[in-house]
């Protein structure tokens, strides 16, 4: 295991009927406050009315930035952080998904960024001042509400970076499960599968001597496993929801990464497909995770895939490389069980022109050529690509 440091301050205010308790959260930062949110769904719910009632009794000044797309564009987070310096905002409220908590991360850092902020998003790194920000949570997926990244897509340049800085991560996120009830089937699986890849992009690295790292990754996925399904056939399923929601946080607060040398493989591939033909991105995430598995199996990696296949899906076999196939073909039926569609084109890329720049990008903008898991060049992309057109079979 290697050295690391692991501080993670946000005030989480987990469980239903925690919403009165958000004045006091806000009133920390100051009475100004920009409200982000994606389409119509948090007014639809009522949530909307709920929080602006609670704001306009406590004496805040709202102003608001709506419309968030699944994959936050570049355009939102400069209108966003206009509207923070024009207006002299003083904390940031967003509610909403992943999507929403990214955008209003990069906004954060846009009120104080000078210059064009599609060039901060390049940089990869944020080290400056950010307006503070209180999250209230609507989908387990992402992990946002709990760390310092977000991912923001312009459509113009077909990029979609991740980037982030110490100055991002929430003050205080607000996690009731009961605000995922009215989550449509086909999210929540996505939101699932998302917060599996998390797990595995940190669960698949070579760093020797990370057993608690692993262990508890192991733990969460089970986790995954037992609650989706129970939250697809039973939407209001309180507990079920609850283990999906506080799975995603830890998933990608630091908790399963930390001290470990890797760099992610999947996360960069599927960018790409999102940046091109603007995909959800849990989707993405699974139609891609059990060919890249079959890519990197090799005499170096079968000893953790075969791990995975033992501690996750409970596979009994003790060849290795067959507990591994095994292993990867029960996530492939997971993910087909959960409803979620396990090639390209089933989502609308129906073909391989674009893999070839996709592919190069996917490399360019990360480090997957050169450490990780298993290294990946653009040939070996662009045949992971490749293998999404048709239904697999890994055995």
């Amino acid at each position: 295991m290697e050295n690391f440091t692991f501080n993670v301050s946000t005030d989480i205010r987990f469980g239903k009927d925690r919403l009165g308790e958000l004045p006091e959260v806000l009133n920390q930062f100051g009475k100004r406050v920009l409200l982000v949110y994606g389409g119509g769904s948090i007014k639809r719910s009522g949530l909307y009315g709920k929080i602006m009632d609670l704001m306009k009794e406590n004496g805040n000044e709202v102003f608001e930035v709506s419309g968030v797309d699944p994959n936050p564009r570049i355009e939102t987070v400069e209108q966003g952080a206009e509207i923070c310096k024009a207006e002299d905002i003083d904390v940031i409220l967003a509610v909403g998904g992943g999507s929403v908590i990214d955008c209003s991360k990069a906004i954060a850092g846009g009120a104080f960024y000078e210059g064009d902020l599609w060039e901060m998003v390049e940089k990869r790194g944020y080290m400056g001042d950010a307006v503070p920000l209180v999250t209230i949570l609507t989908l387990a997926a992402t992990g946002s509400e709990m760390n310092r990244g977000s991912v923001i897509t312009n459509l113009k340049t077909k990029q979609k970076l991740g980037f982030g800085g110490p100055s991002f991560l929430p003050k205080a996120s607000f996690l009731d499960p009961t605000l995922t009830f009215t989550v449509s089937e086909y999210q929540t699986a996505a939101g699932s599968a998302d917060i599996f890849s998390h797990l595995m992009e940190n669960y698949f690295d070579l760093t020797p001597g990370t057993d608690v790292q692993d262990g508890v990754a192991e733990g969460l996925m089970r986790t995954v496993i037992q609650n989706a399904p129970i939250a697809l056939k039973d939407p209001e399923n309180y507990d079920a929801r609850a283990n999906l929601m506080w799975a995603s946080s830890l998933a990608l607060n630091g908790l399963t990464g930390s001290g470990k040398a890797g760099t992610w493989s999947t996360h960069p591939m599927e960018h790409e497909l999102s940046a091109f033909y603007d995909i959800t991105h849990g989707i993405g995430l699974a139609i891609l995770t059990p060919r890249w598995m079959e890519h990197v199996l090799n005499d170096e990696t079968v000893d953790k895939l075969a791990r995975f296949a033992r501690e996750v899906f409970h596979v009994q076999e003790s060849v290795p490389e067959m507990a591994a196939r095994m292993g990867i073909q029960k996530l492939y039926d997971y993910f087909v069980a959960c409803g979620i569609p396990m090639t390209l084109p089933e989502v609308g890329i129906e073909d391989d022109s674009a893999f070839e720049e996709m592919a190069a990008q996917a490399v360019a903008h990360s480090k997957i050529d050169t450490i990780g898991f298993q290294p990946l060049k653009k040939e070996d992309v662009v045949a992971i690509y490749e293998a999404c057109m048709t239904p697999s079979s890994f055995i």
